[in-house]
């Protein structure tokens, strides 16, 4: 299941929210807050290619990308969006607390190159419920159920507290399973039929590799002291899946 066991508070005091851990690139911890992603003192000069830190001028020698994402991360900068808008076409919008997320306009301000896979042990009435609870601080982007149902809870722009690192939280998607990890009958060939053509979305969008080091279990997670998706999640099943349905998604998308 996304996150850890909620404990730092989301604050722009320098809390980190529980599903957002140590690790990470140094920027400040929190929740939504006030300020979004706080640069405190720096001042981005795109023109100028330079970063004013605390009164001295930093030269940066960055292409465009990087210019990009810096200027994404700008406060009171960010893309136009609409509620409730869907990434993964026939899914059905629910929204997490706010507390569990935090805005963001990726891929421009943080590269996404992850998706993170977990099972939430318990039922995907459980998986809503948890989400929709500030004090949970943990989320996934989506949750799939048994039957193939898919709930989008966090936009992709924006990142998901799922995989107890800042950094892994900051690059990745991550899609949640209804079931437990020690009950492979839970997982039914609609649930993998279901997230793989997800999975084969999301790499698509962002030019994700399909592989096994660019779609990882939480337990795969640096630092994290969970085991999902479990020992009976069938990977070879999966990934094979997931190449079926980029391959089906291409061939469509040029007929």
């Amino acid at each position: 299941m996304s996150g850890d066991t909620p404990g730092a508070g989301g604050s722009d005091e320098g809390g980190t929210p529980a599903g957002e851990g140590s690790a990470g690139n140094g920027h400040g911890g929190g929740g939504q807050g006030s300020g979004g992603p706080g640069i405190g003192r720096r001042t981005l000069l795109i023109g100028g290619a330079a970063v004013l830190v605390g009164g001295g001028a930093i030269a940066v020698v960055a292409g465009q990308d990087q210019a990009t994402r810096l200027w994404y991360r700008v406060p009171g900068v960010e893309k136009p969006r609409k509620p409730g808008e869907l990434d993964h076409v026939g899914a059905e919008w629910v929204a997490a607390s706010s507390a569990n997320w935090r805005r963001a306009d990726r891929p421009d301000d943080y590269a996404v190159d992850r998706v993170i896979i977990h099972v939430v042990q318990g039922s995907y009435q459980t998986a809503l419920k948890v989400f929709k609870d500030p004090a949970h601080q943990a989320a996934t982007h989506y949750v799939v159920r048994k039957d193939g149902h898919v709930a989008q809870m966090i936009r992709e722009l924006d990142v998901a507290y799922q995989a107890g690192n800042r950094s892994y939280n900051e690059r990745g998607v991550g899609i949640e399973h209804e079931g437990f990890v020690d009950r492979p009958e839970d997982f039914t060939d609609a649930m993998y039929a279901s997230s793989a053509r997800l999975t084969a979305g999301i790499c698509e969008r962002y030019g994700i590799p399909v592989d096994r080091e660019h779609i990882i279990g939480h337990v795969e997670v640096p630092g994290t002291d969970h085991t999902d998706p479990g020992p009976h999640w069938d990977w070879d099943r999966y990934m094979k899946l997931v190449r079926a349905a980029g391959t089906g998604a291409r061939a469509e998308g040029s007929s």
